[in-house]
């Protein structure tokens, strides 16, 4: 069985049903849970890390040194002194990969003492076989936030969870219970406050400066296998229509790897070459429940924002923008308002009294820039919302009737339109 049922050991395995689920406007052929929505924005239904230096090239520098291999007969009658010089040789250029694994080791020394094994035991939604209980496993990073030391992992891996429940399994072996939780629905961002002064911090990486190709690892709990490490290339960056769980994560962002993630490794973080944590290792697409070399994490800038205001405040404030956007936003209807391509989000209603009603956005603008970002599309558009303080003043450009209209807008708090609509 699953180590962590019901999302394959506390995992949002897109092998997790017993039908096909889509995944938006990508593959269609993935398993997967899928969400696509907003942060103050209604949608209509109808869709870096620098590398560490390295010698020259590791292929150009061996292509210098190696010499012509023998041919398979004759390798049985090389003599000693030609076979301890093929191994000194060996040695040497062994010596230009050995550059790179002493990067990896330093890495993986510097960020498993801040990685946790999350063990939790739930109760079950429909008791069956006189069994009222689950036990469920999962992965965790540690930080510090307003001076309290605190786990970082996903809402589902703590989710229905008691204090008590939850144990806590460190790098040294110890174990802890948590003396408060937190989660979020909208992010899949759960939070654990420990009462360890002592224990390692994280250290957290800058999400804008990462490039697709770039080098990471993930380090968790796949099947209960405890700071297991596994490496890959960011694949893609800006995974936003994923249909997760039961379609509560509204607000996404996620980068895509290959690195092996496996069930178990949800909570735990993805590391830059550099030992900076840039995400947590949340969702796989798979046919069979396993690795397939599409993983999901959410971006440390999304983690920190929705962390900060859960350990300050109790909960998370978003913004407010007030518009619904066209998920069918096409070629033609480009076309139409003047673009000759389907670049920024459509404006397809505008919320009466709303921040964007009251700077005078219209139905048809089509948002071209958000708060100094280019908007990709509607699913971009509303991360961006999500993650950006309320109250504030952002500055956007919008396009209509074939010009680019700059204007200022004064966000508002979302809860509060959330109880005023109907």
């Amino acid at each position: 069985m699953c180590p962590t049922a019901p999302f394959c050991a506390n995992f949002f395995s897109f092998h997790f049903s017993p039908h096909s689920q889509k995944i938006g406007r990508a593959d269609r052929f993935l398993r997967i849970l899928v969400v696509g929505i907003l942060a103050g924005i209604g949608l209509e239904t109808s869709e870096h890390i620098v590398y560490a230096e390295e010698p020259a090239s590791i292929a150009a520098e061996s292509s210098k040194t190696l010499p012509a291999l023998p041919s398979v007969h004759s390798l049985s009658d090389l003599s000693s002194s030609e076979r301890e010089t093929m191994y000194h040789e060996l040695k040497r250029d062994a010596e230009l990969l050995e550059l790179q694994s002493s990067v990896l080791r330093r890495l993986i020394q510097l960020v498993s003492p801040t990685v946790v094994h999350i063990d939790t035991r739930k109760p079950l939604l429909r008791p069956r076989n006189g069994k009222a209980s689950e036990e469920e496993a999962g992965s965790g990073v540690i930080t510090e936030i307003g001076g309290k030391k605190v786990v970082l992992t996903n809402r589902h891996v703590i989710h229905r969870a008691e204090l008590d429940n939850i144990v806590i399994r460190l790098h040294d072996g110890r174990e802890m219970h948590p003396v408060r939780m937190w989660s979020d629905t909208g992010t899949d961002i759960g939070v654990l406050e420990v009462n360890d002064d002592k224990l390692v911090s994280a250290r957290i990486g800058n999400v804008n400066t990462i490039q697709i190709g770039d080098t990471v690892l993930a380090i968790g709990s796949p099947f209960g296998l405890s700071h297991s490490v596994t490496m890959g290339i960011v694949s893609a960056k800006g995974r936003r229509d994923l249909e997760l769980g039961d379609g509560g994560v509204k607000f996404q962002d996620f980068l895509q790897t290959d690195a092996a993630i496996n069930p178990g490794n949800s909570g735990g973080p993805l590391v830059n070459l550099r030992g900076e944590v840039i995400g947590l290792n949340t969702a796989i697409a798979s046919n069979s429940g396993g690795s397939e070399g599409i993983g999901f994490a959410i971006p440390m800038s999304m983690v920190m924002f929705v962390a900060r205001q859960l350990v300050e405040t109790g909960s998370v404030s978003r913004a407010y923008l007030g518009v619904t956007l066209d998920r069918k936003f096409s070629q033609k209807t480009a076309e139409k308002l003047g673009l000759n391509r389907t670049i920024g989000a459509r404006v397809s209603g505008v919320q009466p009294q709303s921040p964007a009603a009251t700077a005078g956005i219209q139905s048809d603008d089509i948002i071209l820039e958000f708060d100094g970002v280019s908007i990709e599309d509607d699913d971009h558009l509303v991360s961006l919302v999500s993650v950006t303080a309320n109250s504030r003043t952002v500055k956007m450009i919008v396009f209509r009737n074939k010009k680019q209209i700059p204007m200022s807008l004064d966000l508002a708090l979302r809860e509060h339109f959330e109880k005023v609509s109907p």
